[in-house]
């Protein structure tokens, strides 16, 4: 679990803040474009996006496959397809949150400073650090809107919410994981559907911020 929070965040904030600067600088390209009538926003904003998809599946793919042997999770194809399915979502929505915060910002520095504020809030609710069984009632509702939460919980669940072997404390990894995290096997679905509507969500909003927000200065 350590390897997947670790890579969580680092492959992820890596992905996010590569890929400011270059949003920022094809932008103003747009700006200039646009004001000659020759590009819309939601086209340019859906190829920004569509570009980005086969990048990071042969990312995901090179760093699953070299991961997944090394720390010796189960070799069974739905396993490994979760662990697939689950990063590259996490990278794609990582990405998205990097592009969407240039596209709602004046330029990719105040984007690199709004954005770090919120990974680190989404590291301290990743359930990672401190369990969502652990955290106070009246902050888990934020565990809930951390993506970072939804990631660890479908990998973890995926990966050993089905084990039923014994720890030394005679409990199953299965009754472990479900008492000391709060993660449960049979929720893998409704985890990648919600991860699924994070990448929407943070689409729609750099197509959004993109065709409203003009930090153009003449």
């Amino acid at each position: 679990m350590g390897s997947m929070y670790a890579a969580v965040l680092f492959i992820g904030v890596q992905n996010a803040v590569s890929v400011q600067p270059v949003v920022a600088i094809e932008r103003t390209v747009f700006y200039r474009e646009r004001a000659a009538g020759m590009y819309s926003a939601m086209p340019y904003a859906f190829g920004q996006v569509v570009i980005e998809l086969p990048y990071l599946f042969a990312q995901t793919l090179i760093y699953g496959v070299i991961v997944y042997s090394m720390i010796g999770f189960e070799w069974k194809v739905e396993k490994f397809f979760w662990y697939v399915f689950f990063m590259y979502f996490t990278l794609l929505y990582f990405t998205l949150y990097g592009m969407m915060t240039v596209a709602v910002t004046p330029n990719h520095n105040i984007a690199a400073i709004v954005s770090s504020a919120f990974y680190a809030i989404w590291n301290l609710f990743s359930g990672f650090i401190i369990p969502r069984t652990r955290i106070p009632i009246w902050w888990r509702w934020y565990y809930w809107a951390c993506p970072v939460a939804w990631t660890l919980y479908g990998l973890v669940a995926s990966q050993f919410g089905d084990v039923q072997e014994t720890l030394e404390s005679g409990v199953t990894v299965q009754d472990f994981i479900e008492s000391y995290f709060g993660f449960r096997h049979d929720f893998v679905w409704a985890v990648a559907v919600v991860h699924v509507g994070i990448c929407v969500l943070f689409c729609f909003t750099f197509a959004f911020s993109i065709k409203v927000f003009n930090f153009q200065r003449r």
